[in-house]
């Protein structure tokens, strides 16, 4: 019996590790995780992001066709394994793409990208064209840091204005001496903007305004994301009278433990509480979210979990097709990760990250490179 060409026949997972580069996270010795979530029987913040595995799916088609996709880190392979027992033998043409037939999860999202690479490249389109087509060819993106020495963190951010960037993303907890690294950068680095994240870590709005007025004296910060826990709306609102600093909430749907939903994006709008948003998800909700940000004319970024090559190339396509995706994306995995696992690596000119051109994600898994990495491999096939 043959089979429909676009038939989904295998999938091929193989497990990654890729450690950040040396020093790129933090100052050495002084390491903290990043990693929000729990990781087994750990608490949240207990795990460095780059100690956690990684899926890199190969989805082919009964025509030879390869969709690639990425998983966020620390996936579930129960979940893996049912999801792909379901997809297997069904055509692409069966499956909604804003709708797939996959529970939500945090693997979700690796699903979608390998079977939307699939589908533009068996229409022989780029992937940005699913999405209702690019309004821009290169996408604005920032660098990052997260815990630095004092006298390091204006130093760190020459070096990357050198480079172009015109802007630092910075971790800060309610220990951390943000104030300070805000100076730091001014003096070195007069026209970096940062973007603060405390990752709902300041606790309250006293905490918050304490900070912020000695930040906007400064006058160096263009954006504070998640200043204090997201259910405090209110206070959300309340700090946007306090500071001319835009005031950002951080909606990262993969937080599936944490409840986060499209409807957080209206609710926020509707108790006036934001300026703009951080949006991380896949491909059919961002392009939703990006719809509810452009209606309320507001701006946004995409996110990231410091990725790798796929995924990164998959936020361009939706970073480039989205109207008001125009504040600097977390796309920066190449300057933490010790690789992207591409054989080209996406085409960055800081500030901007060029739009992939070709069918599909319009990028090229290394397979040596995801051999060198490589933990474990499962394959489930018809």
């Amino acid at each position: 019996m043959s089979l429909v060409p676009n038939t989904i026949v295998e999938l091929r997972f193989e497990e990654v590790i890729v450690p950040a580069n040396p020093g790129s996270v933090n100052t050495p010795g002084h390491d903290k995780p990043l990693h929000m979530l729990p990781v087994g029987g750990k608490s949240g913040w207990s795990v460095q992001f780059d100690e956690l595995p990684k899926l890199i799916l190969q989805l082919r088609l009964a025509d030879g066709t390869v969709g690639w996709g990425e998983f966020y880190r620390d996936h579930n392979w129960a979940t893996v394994s049912a999801v792909s027992q379901n997809l297997l033998g069904r055509t692409l043409d069966e499956l909604p793409l804003q709708d797939l037939p996959i529970p939500l999860s945090r693997e979700y999202d690796g699903f979608e990208c390998a079977i939307w690479d699939a589908t533009a490249k068996s229409l022989n389109i780029p992937l940005h064209r699913l999405l209702g087509g690019a309004v821009r060819d290169k996408v604005k993106v920032g660098s990052w840091s997260s815990w630095r020495e004092m006298d390091e963190m204006g130093p760190l951010a020459k070096s990357f204005q050198d480079q172009g960037f015109d802007t630092i993303k910075l971790k800060a907890g309610l220990d951390d001496d943000i104030v300070g690294w805000c100076q730091e950068i001014h003096n070195h680095a007069p026209g970096m903007w940062v973007i603060v994240d405390p990752n709902q870590r300041w606790e309250n709005a006293g905490e918050a305004r304490r900070r912020l007025q000695a930040l906007d004296r400064i006058g160096n910060l263009m954006l504070i994301e998640d200043p204090i826990p997201r259910w405090m709306l209110q206070d959300y609102a309340r700090l946007r009278t306090f500071t001319a600093t835009p005031v950002v909430l951080h909606l990262s749907l993969p937080y599936v433990y944490q409840g986060q939903r499209p409807y957080d994006a209206i609710n926020a709008l509707a108790h006036g509480a934001v300026d703009g948003f951080n949006f991380n998800c896949g491909l059919a909700k961002f392009k939703e979210l990006d719809a509810i940000s452009t209606a309320a004319n507001l701006p946004c970024w995409h996110g990231s979990e410091v990725d790798l090559g796929i995924l990164e190339a998959m936020y361009v396509h939706q970073a480039a097709a989205a109207k008001s995706c125009t504040w600097p994306s977390d796309i920066f995995g190449r300057l933490i990760r010790s690789h992207d696992l591409l054989e080209t690596p996406l085409a960055f000119s800081p500030p901007y990250v060029a739009l992939p051109q070709g069918p599909g994600l319009g990028v090229t898994p290394s397979p040596e490179a995801i051999a060198r990495f490589k933990q474990s491999e499962n394959v489930f096939a018809l």
